[in-house]
C-alpha cells in the first residue's frame, strides 16, 4: 500500500526531506510578475517586494495541482494552510471529491490545520509518526485531530509591509511599525486567524517574550519547530534559549519557503510548539 503526505508550500517543508512527501506550491504575485513557491530564490523575491509600491497578493494551488499530487497513492493525508486566511483548503477539498470519483478505492483525508508554517510541520510529522506505528487510516485521522489541539504557533514579525500591500492591515500602521523598529509578537487563533499579542523592540526582548508566551501556553519540553525568513541568527538564539530551559527538547531550525516569507517578511521567526 502506497501512502502519500501532501501539503501546500505554507508548511515550509520540502519534497526532498521525505520520500513520501509532496508539496503543492502557492503563488505570490505583483501586477508585474509571479513567483511560484517552488525552488524559489527567497532573497531575490524579498528584495523586489521591499521596493515595490504596487499591489501584491497570493493565490492558492489550483485543483489540477492537488489532483496530480494524489496520483499513485492508495492513501493520502493532506494538510493545508488555514481556511481562515486562504482558499487552499477549499481547493484541496474540491480536488479530493473529483479524484475520488475516478479513484473510489483511494482513501483521502484533508485537514484544515487552522495554522501555517511551523505548526503545520509538527502536524505532518505526527501523521508520519502514526503511519510508521502501523495505525489504520481511521486511527490516524482521529489521533491527528486530537494532536492538533496540543500544538500552537507563535511568530515575531519585523515588518507588515506586504500585509498592508495585500490589503490585510492599515498601511499607516504598517509604516509606523517599520520605522520604529518594533517587532509584532502574535499567534494563530483557534479560528485560524493571526492575532497580535504584544510588541517588542530588540531581539533580546523578542526572545524573552517568546519564552514567556511558551510558558503561558503550557509548553514543557515538547517538539519545537522554528522557521525563519533570512534570520537564522535570531532563530538559533531562540533555539538555544529553549534548550537551556528545557534540556533535551527536540528543536529544529530551518528556512521558510516563499509563502511564509511573503507574509512574515525579512527577519521574521515562526515557532510551532508541541504542548503536554
Amino acid at each position: 500500500m502506497t501512502v502519500k503526505f501532501v501539503v501546500d508550500s505554507s508548511c515550509d517543508m520540502r519534497d526532498t526531506e521525505y520520500s513520501n512527501l509532496t508539496t503543492v506550491p502557492l503563488t505570490i504575485s505583483t501586477d508585474r510578475r509571479d513567483w511560484l513557491d517552488e525552488d524559489l530564490d527567497i532573497e531575490e523575491m524579498l528584495s523586489e517586494l521591499e521596493t515595490y509600491k504596487g499591489r501584491s497578493y497570493t493565490a492558492c494551488p489550483n485543483v489540477e495541482r492537488w489532483m496530480k499530487a494524489f496520483e499513485g497513492a492508495d492513501v493520502v493525508y493532506v494538510a493545508t494552510l488555514t481556511s481562515g486566511l486562504s482558499g487552499t483548503y477549499n481547493s484541496a477539498m474540491v480536488a479530493r471529491d473529483l479524484y475520488l470519483r475516478e479513484h473510489p478505492d483511494v482513501k483521502i483525508q484533508v485537514f484544515d490545520t487552522l495554522s501555517t508554517g511551523a505548526e503545520i510541520r509538527l502536524f505532518v510529522e505526527k501523521l508520519m509518526e502514526l503511519n510508521d506505528q502501523g495505525c489504520s487510516f481511521e486511527e490516524i485521522c482521529d489521533k491527528a485531530k486530537e494532536y492538533k489541539k496540543k500544538t500552537r504557533l507563535l511568530f515575531s514579525l519585523k515588518s507588515l509591509h506586504n500585509l498592508a500591500q495585500n490589503g490585510r492591515i492599515n498601511k499607516a500602521v504598517a509604516s509606523a511599525i517599520g520605522m520604529l523598529g518594533i517587532s509584532i509578537i502574535g499567534t494563530a487563533s483557534t479560528q485560524g486567524t493571526l492575532e497580535p499579542i504584544s510588541k517588542s523592540r530588540g531581539d533580546k526582548k523578542v526572545i524573552a517574550k517568546m519564552l514567556e508566551e511558551l510558558k503561558k501556553l503550557g509548553y514543557n519540553g515538547g517538539k519545537i519547530r522554528i522557521s525563519h525568513v533570512e534570520n537564522e541568527h535570531l532563530a538559533n538564539q531562540i533555539k538555544a534559549a529553549i534548550k537551556e530551559l528545557y534540556h533535551g527538547a527536540d528543536v529544529l531550525v530551518y528556512k521558510a519557503r516563499g509563502l511564509c516569507s511573503y507574509y512574515a517578511e525579512r527577519g521574521a521567526v515562526l515557532i510551532g510548539c508541541e504542548l503536554a
